[in-house]
């Protein structure tokens, strides 16, 4: 068995991946930025030429890219959020090679994704938004999809999933805003200051998807992270019911 745990930011994914990794001691847990066999969040997807050129331009910390560095099917994956350093412009670098928010056309982002479900035979993992967040965003604000659409992609992921053994946890959280104001507490330095939500609003704002709507603001953000869950909520009823249980967001026994 393998799980997949998903929801809202601020929802409590990342403690009920602690939870399921007490309950379940010899299984893996795979948290965003982690190398995974099924998902790119947090990494650069490059060609292996590609790959040598970056090593050869930041060689002075090639001892720490090589072990954060994945061979598949001819492709390097980087986990380079995970390599620690002050070397001038080496994650704003690596960040342009990740496959989400835009940066692939949709036919090769569909493939990537779908490709890796299907050639994906792990067991015993426990997958932090692994399944729904980052390419349901994706979709969303980079591509403006529409509802339809994204739920019709995603039976193709259930095709591609075909046989594997897995369950969804999902987080439901009922105030979507009051999850927000927490996370925005939590994710403060010592002084107060806010460092995750003035990046969540600027990677909102420049959005296609808010662009094309003329709208900005806290406001809007609220607004699309409760229709973003409302429509995860409608994959997982209408794709994956037999695979999935709802929890209520920090409310839920296992």
């Amino acid at each position: 068995m393998n799980y997949f745990v998903e929801g809202l930011q601020g929802s409590g994914k990342s403690t009920l991946v602690g939870k399921l990794s007490e309950k379940h001691p010899d299984f893996k847990a795979v948290r965003e930025g982690d190398y995974s066999p099924v998902e790119l969040a947090w990494c650069a997807y490059i060609s292996k030429e590609k790959y040598s050129e970056i090593l050869e331009k930041y060689s002075e910390i090639k001892s720490m890219i090589e072990p954060k560095s994945f061979e598949e099917n001819g492709k390097m994956v980087v986990c380079y959020t995970q390599i620690l350093t002050d070397v001038p412009g080496f994650h704003k670098d690596l960040e342009q090679y990740e496959i989400y928010n835009g940066r692939r056309d949709l036919a090769e982002f569909k493939e990537i994704v779908l490709g890796r479900y299907r050639s994906w035979n792990g067991d015993k993992s426990i997958f932090e938004c692994s399944l729904l967040q980052n390419t349901v965003e994706d979709m969303i604000l980079f591509r403006v999809m529409t509802d339809d659409e994204i739920v019709d992609f995603y039976k193709e992921v259930r095709e591609a999933l075909d046989g594997k053994d897995y369950h969804i946890y999902y987080l439901k959280t009922d105030d979507v805003k009051a999850n927000i104001d927490v996370i925005r507490k939590e994710r403060s330095d010592d002084k107060g200051n806010e460092l995750w939500f003035p990046l969540m609003m600027g990677y909102f704002n420049d959005c296609p998807y808010a662009k094309k709507r003329g709208v900005s603001g806290e406001e809007e953000l609220i607004k699309h992270l409760q229709h973003r869950q409302e429509l995860e909520l409608r994959i997982c009823n209408e794709i994956f019911a037999d695979k999935c249980t709802v929890l209520k967001s920090k409310g839920y026994e296992l």
